[in-house]
């Protein structure tokens, strides 16, 4: 097994697996924004232009982690553009299994959608924490990831262009949105976290 592990992180850099991790986010991305597609319109109809940006919470995420798979394939490293996109990868891939689940405990019906929703959305949050190795990080591409997770949480929860959540969870829509404040923090610690541990073993 540890030999396995050794291997599995020995190809986080290789070509191969860089180009098929970027397949993978990329058709994902491109799925995330279809599934948006409804409120996308709505947001167009309703609001200002500028706020389509903050509506698509993990396609955005994943779209931006994609950008970082492309640079490296490329071999560059953009600090700022690592900072962000392993940041709101991490957050909306957690914030979306943490809403499905809550949804299920308040009583929503059960898909099985809802569980490839749970694999690909784990999937976000796992491989911001793997490539935090590779990342090159600083205060201030760490800044501008805090702004603009906080950013895009100040305008779904005070403009009211949330990603749309069960039901059942509407009544708790102040409480989701604190919660999704302090993941935010969290997300930011995590990815910094694991960026100062683990880049010292590369």
């Amino acid at each position: 097994m540890t030999l396995l592990w050794h291997w599995f992180l020995g190809s986080l850099q290789k070509s191969w697996f860089l180009w098929t991790l970027f397949i993978i986010n990329f058709v994902g991305t491109i799925y995330g924004f279809y599934w948006y597609k409804g409120q996308l319109l709505a947001t167009a109809e309703n609001y200002p232009t500028y706020l389509l940006f903050f509506v698509a919470d993990s396609p955005t995420g994943s779209g931006l982690f994609t950008l970082v798979l492309l640079m490296y394939i490329i071999g560059r490293s953009v600090p700022i553009l690592e900072a962000v996109a392993s940041v709101t990868n991490f957050k909306y891939g957690i914030w979306a299994v943490l809403i499905i689940l809550a949804g299920w405990v308040a009583g929503d019906d059960v898909h099985w959608m809802q569980f490839m929703l749970i694999a690909s959305h784990l999937g976000m949050a796992i491989e911001s924490m793997l490539y935090a190795r590779y990342y090159q990080l600083s205060w201030l591409a760490m800044g501008i990831a805090a702004l603009w997770v906080l950013n895009n949480d100040f305008l779904d929860y005070v403009m009211e262009i949330h990603p749309y959540f069960p039901d059942v969870l509407v009544p708790y829509t102040g409480i989701i949105g604190l919660g999704t404040v302090l993941l935010s923090l969290l997300s930011l610690t995590v990815i910094w976290y694991l960026n100062m541990k683990t880049k010292k073993l590369v």
